[in-house]
């Protein structure tokens, strides 16, 4: 894969960019590999932002070996507006607050070395680039063009999520995104495995929003920063994440997410819970909606 500093098309300053991390691939053999929940979630967010690049970051120099067997990967690739690119981690900190944090190798030494570089990253993409950071166990059902930049959602009124980020790339937005970089390195810790990601967007808006009240933020912010309910990406809370699997909540589920922008899959606990393609649950109903090609690309099992 190309380096993402260095390839065509280059992330534009006008916002129109997402970006998804896959970090886990530092340990594997080098073959670009996306599951089919994670490819689904970059087809979403490609199909409702024809307009916008979407790009797939990889934290090590991976390739294709024999594509042919990978039709989930000619399912995304179908989409012009996909791109799959390596991030070198030696340079890619440099001219920003972490560089000499980076080249300490700090990140290699965390107990939860993926997760925390997903953290890392996530922020100091949103630093050089500006756009929209995405996890990579959500689907988007709906185009981001309407929505004022600079945003992040709660997923509970005591925290602020940071599966959905937007900053501008200049302004209030980069501010912002270099207060999340600066908050990461005064406040690192590689062994709390939620300290460096919701902690950092919740820590970096209490204080610039001058409150602690995650409901009222919004209010304290508004010009600068919007903090969105949980029901425009968190919808259904972790502590239901069953729901996406299960056929008797069908209906309740897909109630609950109808206005909601992006959906909320809750990886770490849902990983294990299997969908079969042409079930009626939640997940697979809005898998076949909203990502057709990879569903219709993966298998037996989504």
């Amino acid at each position: 894969l190309e380096d993402v500093q260095q390839s065509i098309p280059q992330p534009t300053d006008d916002g129109r960019n997402i970006f998804f991390h896959e970090t886990s691939c530092l340990k594997k053999d080098g073959i670009v590999r996306l599951n089919a929940r994670q490819a689904c979630a970059i087809e979403s967010a490609a199909r409702a932002n024809p307009e916008w690049n979407v790009y797939v970051l990889f934290a090590a120099p991976v390739g294709f070996r024999n594509r042919t067997t990978q039709p989930i990967l000619d399912a995304l690739l179908a989409y012009p507006n996909v791109h799959l690119r390596y991030v070198n981690l030696t340079t890619y900190a440099n001219d920003t607050p972490l560089k000499e944090w980076m080249a300490r190798g700090e990140i290699l030494r965390s107990q939860y070395m993926n997760s925390h570089l997903s953290d890392v990253m996530r922020y100091l993409t949103l630093y050089k680039y500006g756009g929209t950071y995405l996890d990579l166990d959500v689907i988007v059902q709906q185009s981001f063009e309407k929505m004022k930049p600079n945003y992040a959602g709660a997923e509970s009124p005591q925290y602020i999520a940071a599966g959905v980020i937007n900053f501008e790339s200049k302004g209030h937005g980069h501010e912002l995104a270099e207060m999340c970089v600066r908050d990461l390195l005064a406040n690192y810790n590689g062994y709390q495995w939620a300290q460096n990601g919701p902690g950092v967007i919740t820590r970096v808006l209490v204080k610039h929003c001058h409150t602690q009240s995650i409901t009222n933020m919004t209010q304290h912010c508004s010009e600068h920063f919007t903090v969105y309910p949980p029901s425009a990406f968190y919808a259904i809370a972790y502590w239901n994440y069953k729901q996406f699997f299960e056929e008797p909540y069908l209906k309740s589920a897909l109630e609950a997410l109808n206005q909601s922008i992006v959906v909320h899959l809750w990886n770490k606990l849902s990983k294990d819970n299997p969908v079969w393609v042409g079930s009626r649950v939640a997940y697979g109903v809005l898998a076949e909606r909203y990502c057709p090609k990879v569903y219709r690309s993966c298998g037996h099992v989504f």
